[in-house]
């Protein structure tokens, strides 16, 4: 079996398109121009240069360009995701366990399944347990007790109870 090591900076580092700029910073940058076209086209007067749409243009530049900044490795647009939804969090978590939202109605549901006949119901009875005699049921926790008999309890798939024990020579 031929076993390869990867290096933890090949799996960790964003990758680089222009210069020091990753695949976001790019987008983030590249946002302002159709912003920008935009504001030319549609803004009155149309395909016409105005002060305002200017002053539009640099401030949606400015705010882009902001949030493409890298600060101790990632995006300031990163940083304000992070912080918007840390603080669009709930406040307080109330539990309320009698609450009977998104409960099924078994009542109504059982009414309508019922035909308006008399139908006989099985009781369903408990199962029988066998119950051990005093001494069987002293032997057995001397068995469980005693350290060389090495008692293993052990679940299976379906949630049965397996319990394992050495067998003991007297």
């Amino acid at each position: 079996m031929k076993i390869t090591v990867v290096p933890a900076q090949v799996t960790t580092v964003e990758d680089r398109i222009i210069g020091n700029l990753g695949f976001t910073q790019i987008l983030l940058l590249i946002v302002p121009i159709f912003i920008a076209a935009g504001v030319f086209v549609l803004i009155p007067p149309f395909m016409g240069g105005a002060i305002y749409k200017y002053i539009i243009m640099g401030i949606a530049a400015g705010i882009f360009c902001i949030l493409a900044v890298r600060i101790k490795g990632k995006i300031v647009a990163l940083w304000l995701v992070t912080l918007l939804k840390y603080n669009s969090r709930p406040k307080y978590y109330i539990f309320n366990k009698n609450s009977t939202l998104l409960r099924e109605n078994y009542q109504n549901a059982k009414e309508q399944a019922e035909p308006e006949s008399a139908v006989t119901t099985k009781v369903a009875r408990k199962a029988n347990l066998n119950h051990l005699d005093i001494p069987a049921t002293a032997r057995v926790l001397a068995t469980i007790e005693n350290p060389a008999a090495r008692v293993r309890f052990e679940t299976g798939k379906k949630g049965n109870l397996h319990v394992r024990l050495t067998e003991i020579e007297e």
